[in-house]
């Protein structure tokens, strides 16, 4: 298969005839390149899972054009809970994931093996255009081989899916730079299931009372959200986490490993050559945006590994990028 790229700003037409045949497209969001199919179709969902590579019981999200739109397009409209009419009005068009009851509209493929579903309306002109276009609600996964790191570019797209996906739009670098925040209310009481931008503060002063529910599913079990498996996000170079603490470690396995490379906040922590220190921002918003692309630079260095001092910061989006890391990263050995 051949993969074409095109600019967003003439594409869209194309890549909805694209997906009104059943094919795939990647299309940028506001959080990462998604890998996007008709909703409503069992053979376009499946060409997702065949793409990425990606367990079966591991959802969808599934993407909707407007906030009004959300129930009738995903055929939800007996199983809209309450509280997702206040989050969807605060937060939509944006970068928040519903966890909803999912009706009889939706192939049944994109819930992982449960009877909900993850609905989202992205906050990103060229997704925006591509949903109206196109008529319906788009599956739309992170555009890159499961389990790696996801894509925030258009070139990112087509290093991991050259041959996979007939079309990739071009919409530039996405603006965040993470995965969506995914909140559970399907059940009582509203739990976060994968933290992003939308941070868990914003959640409470939206609609109170929010627990955290950050689990972690191996593999072969089926996940109540994206996101959830112990291995995820991650370079193809081995990767390992290590705190401040544990600075005179990770300085003894760079010398015995080299050359590895290191992303780091800190000004005073570096490594010297032949290593490779990438400096990451001291901002949440730009370390968030900044953290995918880093962790594709390092993999293409030809390292022996990668080595990321955690953020000690707390609160707010650190909690998302905490996240990531842990998921994309092993400890330290030793």
């Amino acid at each position: 298969m051949h993969t074409r790229v095109e600019r967003a700003e003439t594409g869209v037409l194309l890549a909805a005839e694209y997906l009104r045949a059943g094919e795939l497209v990647a299309f940028p969001t506001e959080t990462v390149y998604g890998l996007g199919a008709d909703a409503r179709r069992d053979d376009a969902v499946r060409k997702i899972f065949a793409a990425k590579g990606r367990p079966s019981g591991n959802p969808l999200i599934v993407h909707v054009a407007d906030p009004a739109d959300a129930r009738p397009a995903a055929g939800l409209t007996a199983h809209w809970p309450l509280v997702a009419e206040k989050l969807a009005k605060r937060f939509w068009p944006g970068p928040l994931t519903l966890i909803v009851p999912r009706g009889p509209g939706l192939s049944a493929l994109v819930s992982g093996g449960r009877h909900t579903v993850a609905l989202r309306c992205p906050g990103h002109p060229v997704a925006d255009a591509l949903l109206r276009t196109f008529g319906g609600p788009l599956a739309a996964p992170s555009a890159n081989r499961s389990g790696f790191t996801s894509p925030t570019t258009a070139a990112h797209v087509r290093a991991e899916l050259e041959g996979r996906v007939p079309l990739i739009l071009d919409g530039g670098a996405c603006q965040i730079g993470l995965e969506s925040t995914v909140i559970d209310i399907s059940e009582n009481v509203p739990t976060v299931l994968r933290p992003g931008a939308i941070t868990v503060e914003m959640l409470r002063e939206a609609i109170g009372g929010v627990q955290l529910g950050m689990t972690t599913v191996r593999l072969d079990e089926s996940a109540a959200s994206p996101g959830l498996h112990s291995r995820h996000y991650a370079p193809r170079t081995t990767a390992y986490r290590f705190t401040r603490a544990q600075w005179p470690l990770a300085q003894q396995y760079a010398a015995a490993r080299k050359p590895v490379g290191l992303l780091s906040i800190s000004e005073v922590v570096y490594l010297a050559a032949p290593h490779e220190t990438m400096r990451m921002p001291a901002d949440e918003t730009a370390y968030a945006r900044a953290l995918y692309g880093a962790l594709r630079e390092a993999d293409e260095c030809g390292l022996n590994a990668i080595l990321v001092l955690m953020p000690e910061e707390r609160g707010g989006m650190w909690m998302a990028i905490q996240d990531r890391l842990t998921r994309a990263t092993e400890p330290m050995p030793g």
